[in-house]
C-alpha cells in the first residue's frame, strides 16, 4: 500500500502551480534572468568586423563553431560579450573539486561546513577570473591574427579581455542568483538555454538540406526516430539505480527503543553525469580549435594531428570513447562517490551492509559494486556520445544533435522538473498542516460556559 507521501506525489499536478505563489514567483524570476542572458548574447564586443567574423565562423563549424558555440548559445559565433559563456566557471569548479579530493588542506576545508564551502567558492571565483582572462586574451590574439579587428593593438586586446571577462563574471552571478532565488541549477540552465535557443536554426538547416536533395527523406526520418530513441534511452539510464541494502540495528533514543530498520543506498548507473562527455569533447576539440584560429600558419605537427585526430576520424572516436570511460571512473571515485567517506558515514550512523563488516570491508565492497556499475555507466556514456557523432559526420547533422547536447538537455530537464515537483509537494504539505491546525483549534473550543465546581 502506498504511503501518504507517495499518494501526495502522485496527486501533484501542474494545476497546483496557480496556488503555489512562491513557486510561480521563482519560475518567473528564473525566466527573466534567462531572457537577460539571451539578450546579452547579441551584444557584440567593440572593435570587431562583423562581416569578416560572419564569414570566418561559417568555415569554423568543426572547431570553435562546435561545442563552444553550443555552450554559449551562439554568443561566440557573434563574438558577443558572453563569448566564453559559463565554461570558465565550469572548468574552475571541476578543477577545484578535483584538487579538493587530492589536496589534504582543501579536503579539510571542505569538512568545515558553511565557512569552508564559502572559502572553496571564493577559490572557484578566483580560478574563473584567471581562466577567463587567459582564454579572452587568446581569443583577442586570434581575432587579430584572423584580421577580424578594425584597429588591432593593445587597446583592442585590453577592451576585448575586459568585456569578455566581465560578461563571464556576470553570467556566473546570474547562475548563482537563479540557484538561490529561482528554480533549478542556474549554471546548468544557462547551458540548457544556450543549446535550446540554437536548435530551431539547426533544425531549419537540417530540413533545408533535405529539401535541396543533399539528404534523402529516408535519412531525415531515420535521424528523427534515432533522436527520439536516444532521448528515451538517456532518460531510462539517468534514472537507473543500483540499490545497496543498508540495515540499522535497534537503538535507544531517549526513553524510547527504536526498531531495526532496512534502507537502501542508491548508486546511480551514471554517477558522474555529463562531466566526462564535456571533458572529453573539450580536450579533443582543442587541436581543431587551434588549427582554426591559426589559419594558414598551421605547422606540420598540427597538420599531422588534424589528419588523425580530426572530428569523425577513427582515432578521434577511439580516444573520445577512452577518455569518456577514464573521466567517468576518475570523477566518480574522486568527486561524486567516495567509498571511504560513504563507509565512514554509515559506520557513524550505526548502519551496515548485511554480511559486510563496517569500516574498511564496507569501503572495499562499495568500491567493488561501483566499479561494476560504472562498466555499464561509462559504456552508456560512450555509446550515446559516439553514435550521434558518427551520424553527424556521415549525414551532415548539426552539432546540436550530438550526444553531449542530448545528455545536457535531458539531465537538466529532469532535474528542473524534479525540483518543481518538490516545491509543489512542499506547498501541499503546508496546506495540510494549516488545515490540521485549523481543525485542532475548532475541536479545542468548548461550547457554553466553564463547568462549575
Amino acid at each position: 500500500m502506498a504511503s501518504a507521501v507517495e499518494q501526495m506525489a502522485a496527486n501533484t499536478s501542474w494545476a497546483a502551480l496557480g496556488k503555489a505563489t512562491d513557486l510561480r514567483n521563482r519560475i518567473l524570476y528564473t525566466l527573466a534572468l534567462l531572457c537577460i542572458f539571451r539578450l546579452g548574447t547579441f551584444i557584440p564586443v567593440p572593435g570587431i568586423d562583423g562581416v569578416a567574423l560572419r564569414d570566418f565562423m561559417e568555415g569554423a563549424q568543426a572547431g570553435i563553431g562546435g561545442i563552444l558555440t553550443m555552450f554559449t548559445g551562439g554568443a561566440l559565433g557573434r563574438m558577443g560579450i558572453f563569448a566564453l559563456g559559463i565554461m570558465p566557471y565550469i572548468s574552475a569548479s571541476i578543477i577545484v573539486q578535483l584538487l579538493t579530493s587530492m589536496v589534504p588542506s582543501l579536503e579539510q576545508l571542505k569538512k568545515e561546513g558553511e565557512q569552508g564551502r564559502k572559502k572553496i567558492n571564493q577559490y572557484t571565483r578566483y580560478g574563473t577570473v584567471l581562466l577567463a582572462v587567459f582564454q579572452a586574451y587568446g581569443l583577442a590574439m586570434s581575432l587579430e591574427a584572423g584580421d577580424l579587428a578594425h584597429d588591432p593593438g593593445w587597446y583592442f586586446r585590453a577592451s576585448t579581455v575586459i568585456t569578455i571577462v566581465g560578461g563571464t563574471m556576470f553570467l556566473m552571478w546570474l547562475g548563482e542568483q537563479i540557484t538561490q532565488r529561482g528554480i533549478g541549477n542556474g549554471i546548468s540552465l544557462i547551458i540548457f538555454v544556450g543549446i535550446i535557443a540554437e536548435v530551431p536554426a539547426a533544425l531549419a538547416q537540417f530540413f533545408a538540406s533535405g529539401r535541396s536533395g543533399a539528404i534523402s527523406p529516408a535519412v531525415i526520418i531515420g535521424v528523427v526516430l534515432f533522436m527520439v530513441a536516444t532521448i528515451m534511452f538517456v532518460v531510462f539510464m539517468e534514472r537507473a539505480l543500483r540499490k545497496i541494502t543498508i540495515q540499522y540495528p535497534r537503538r535507544q533514543v531517549g526513553m524510547k527503543m527504536t526498531e531495526a530498520q532496512n534502507s537502501h543506498l542508491p548508486v546511480k548507473v551514471n554517477p558522474a553525469g555529463v562531466i566526462p562527455a564535456i571533458f572529453a569533447s573539450s580536450l579533443l576539440l582543442l587541436p581543431t580549435t587551434i588549427s582554426t584560429f591559426s589559419g594558414e600558419s598551421t605547422g606540420p605537427v598540427m597538420s599531422t594531428i588534424m589528419a588523425y585526430f580530426g572530428p569523425g576520424q577513427p582515432l578521434y572516436l577511439l580516444f573520445f570513447a577512452a577518455m569518456i570511460v577514464f573521466f567517468a571512473y576518475f570523477y566518480t571515485f574522486n568527486v561524486s562517490f567516495k567509498p571511504d567517506d560513504v563507509a565512514e558515514n554509515l559506520k557513524n550512523q550505526n548502519g551496515f551492509v548485511p554480511g559486510i563488516r563496517p569500516g574498511k570491508r564496507t569501503s572495499e565492497y562499495l568500491e567493488y559494486v561501483v566499479n561494476r556499475v560504472l562498466v555499464l555507466g561509462s559504456g552508456y556514456l560512450a555509446l550515446v556520445c559516439l553514435m550521434p557523432e558518427i551520424l553527424r559526420n556521415q549525414f551532415a547533422i548539426p552539432f546540436y544533435f550530438g550526444g553531449t547536447s542530448v545528455l545536457i538537455v535531458v539531465s537538466v530537464t529532469m532535474d528542473t522538473i524534479q525540483q518543481v515537483q518538490s516545491h509543489l509537494l512542499a506547498h501541499q504539505y503546508e496546506g495540510l498542516i494549516q488545515k490540521s491546525q485549523l481543525r485542532g483549534k475548532g475541536k479545542g473550543r468548548k461550547k457554553g460556559g466553564p463547568a462549575r465546581r
